[in-house]
């Protein structure tokens, strides 16, 4: 993993085997599948509902600064605590807790490569057990605008020059053929199609088929060619945030990309604004 940018932010489940006892350690597990966790999961892992946890109940909006810090503080979590975040669909809502803890400024947020189904598939302990670890203090900090990005900003970077959008859905969904994938559809939007000037650029090449990152060079390759280099100011989308999270891990902390955002409106909310522009092949 050294050939990465930011090695540190991405470990084997070797290394997640290695820390399990860790006090300094916590392993978090969240999922697509917000009943994946209670089936099985690593031994002394938290689990967060992304639905319950990660979003506010009554405003559509990320969790707030204060429901963070209550939701750490009864994980066990400090403001010093190492997090290892894993999860289902190569860990999808794994980056997306990342990114959110990043944006309320936790720096030591790390990914298990692979996530839930390579530590499965390698045989490694689960367990049913809900772990008791002891309430932790929690001080969230202010958060952090240059790595979210909300529509005004987005209508207002795709009338300038240096700006790379990367749509990270199906081609079906970037030609406005579907509203969401067809395993999802419960969260549409008004219109299909894509934001102005966004390139295609699916979530799943960044990754092998068993949910590891692809290489340095690999992931250079497929990004670069399409024209989203470390000298534009990236923004990644989706449909709600979840995928574009795991696009905006890989080119801020994998490759070193120093200006990505993810946009976590995405295209639900794009697509169902009155007066934005929409683009379809």
């Amino acid at each position: 993993m050294a050939e990465y940018a930011r090695p540190e932010t991405l470990v084997s489940t070797q290394w997640a085997a290695d820390h399990l006892n860790d006090p300094k350690v916590r392993l978090v597990e969240v999922d697509v599948d917000t009943a994946a966790y209670d089936t099985g999961h690593i031994p002394g892992a938290v689990g967060w509902n992304w639905k319950q946890d990660l979003e506010t109940s009554i405003e559509r909006n990320i969790a707030s600064r204060e429901e963070i810090e209550e939701l750490c503080a009864r994980s066990g979590i400090s403001n010093d605590t190492t997090l290892v975040f894993y999860g289902d669909n190569n860990n999808w809502f794994a980056t997306y807790a990342l990114w959110l803890l990043r944006y309320y400024g936790h720096e030591d947020g790390r990914i298990m490569n692979g996530g839930r189904k390579k530590w499965i598939d390698e045989g490694r302990p689960t367990t049913t057990d809900a772990p008791k670890h002891p309430r932790a203090q929690y001080k969230a900090k202010s958060p952090d605008p240059s790595v979210r990005a909300v529509r005004d900003l987005v209508a207002e970077a795709i009338q300038r020059q240096k700006v790379g959008l990367v749509d990270v859905r199906s081609p079906r969904e970037f030609s406005g053929e579907i509203l969401a994938p067809e395993n999802l559809p419960q969260e549409g939007s008004q219109r299909g199609g894509h934001i102005p000037g966004a390139k295609n650029i699916v979530w799943s090449q960044a990754v092998n088929e068993d949910g590891t990152f692809k290489t340095a060079d690999e992931l250079k390759q497929l990004y670069q060619g399409q024209g989203i280099s470390p000298y534009k100011e990236i923004i990644a989308y989706c449909r709600i945030g979840e995928r574009s999270s795991h696009t905006w891990f890989v080119l801020s902390q994998l490759l070193g990309y120093p200006n990505v955002r993810n946009y976590d409106g995405s295209w639900t909310e794009w697509g169902s604004c009155v007066g934005l522009p929409i683009e379809r092949p």
